[in-house]
């Protein structure tokens, strides 16, 4: 049985290569760059490839791989400004920013793009980080509950012609934002793979981002947060990441993988391991987004490899619909060199994910 809106085309999202390093812990090269130029042209390339969203990362310090950071919101203003139809999810971390300030800055960055900006709120894995800048680092489920909060926030704002709110972390007394955003709305996107990522999002997000995973292990999931979602009379729409290495033969795929792997710094990924694994284990269930994960998913962060698109284009696509028959409304993609590799994906995999797709609901219809 199908999960996902069938009748609906995957969306296509990419990782902004933000900061430096790629988006994988390994000595390969990788022919990507953080430089504000570089990103500009990829985002037009995606945005020619068919690509719907662009996520930039948020990270205020250096560790594992990533030495350099540019600023999320602003950084994504950046590549809106340079492009026409791309949406981009600006990541931001609840503790640095207040819900106050996020609420005012997205609306306005919405109404100069004429509602092409959404948001990504991080919870926070990364303990050191916080303690750089003078964060108070929170216990796993209150990272969550104070998420929540900026996210009723947010929507609150918004929407609300005065907004007064009486939370354990924030507080407003008939607050009246204007101009408030257009139509569209600023989307809320919210990560994570524990429960209490999952029942957050079921009361408050629009999408809900997880790690690479098997279409088994990603309907799992889904089933899950769709049942709580029903519960909360909401419908979350879900993304999943996966780490792409399209080539012309499976041999060439399968190859740059194992290169990644035999290259990878092992110091900083068994670190990031460590870091990651931590937050987890603090989850009352003790499995966070990296629980299972090996020192091959690792070098990826996110799991990225165990969506397994790695192959020919036919084969990605085939993988792609798999991912979205288990539930999959966008596939979060990273590469190894961003902007040939996302010109390619746009012209072999995404045309064959359309034909696949228009032959599904073929079969759907004639079935009826």
């Amino acid at each position: 049985m199908s999960h996902s809106d069938d009748n609906q085309p995957t969306k296509f999202a990419y990782w902004v290569p933000n900061v430096s390093g790629g988006l994988v812990i390994s000595n390969i090269e990788q022919r990507t760059s953080h430089d504000p130029q570089y990103n500009v042209e990829l985002a037009q390339v995606a945005e020619a490839a068919g690509f719907d969203y662009a996520l930039s990362q948020i990270r205020f310090t250096a560790g594992y791989g990533a030495d350099e950071q540019h600023e999320s919101v602003s950084f994504s203003h950046h590549l809106l400004a340079n492009t026409t139809s791309l949406k981009v999810i600006a990541a931001i971390l609840p503790g640095p920013w207040n819900p106050a300030l996020a609420a005012k800055q997205l609306s306005t960055i919405n109404i100069l793009t004429g509602g092409r900006v959404a948001v990504n709120i991080v919870s926070g894995w990364f303990r050191g980080e916080f303690h750089a800048i003078g964060e108070h680092w929170l216990d796993h489920d209150e990272r969550y509950r104070r998420s929540e909060e900026f996210i009723r926030s947010l929507r609150g704002v918004w929407n609300e012609d005065t907004f007064s709110f009486r939370g354990d972390f924030y507080r407003f007394n008939d607050y009246a934002l204007k101009p408030k955003p257009v139509d569209p709305q600023p989307e809320i996107f919210q990560g994570g793979s524990s429960r209490a990522a999952r029942d957050m999002a079921a009361r408050v997000s629009d999408w809900y981002f997880t790690n690479g995973n098997t279409p088994e292990g990603l309907a799992a999931q889904v089933q899950d947060i769709r049942a709580k979602a029903a519960e909360n009379g909401r419908s979350v729409k879900v993304g999943i990441n996966a780490f792409a290495i399209v080539r012309d033969t499976e041999e060439e795929a399968m190859a740059v993988r194992d290169e990644i792997v035999a290259k990878a710094n092992p110091e900083a990924v068994n670190a990031f391991g460590h870091e990651v694994k931590n937050a987890g284990k603090a989850s009352p269930e003790g499995e966070g987004n990296w629980a299972k994960s090996t020192f091959a998913d690792l070098v990826q962060y996110n799991d990225g490899f165990r969506s397994n698109l790695i192959g020919t284009p036919l084969q990605v696509a085939e993988r792609i619909v798999a991912l979205k028959r288990a539930g999959a409304d966008l596939i979060l993609l990273g590469f190894l060199h961003f902007k040939e590799e996302v010109e390619y994906f746009g012209r072999t995999v995404i045309p064959l994910v359309r034909e696949l797709e228009a032959a599904g609901e073929a079969r759907a219809i004639a079935a009826e």
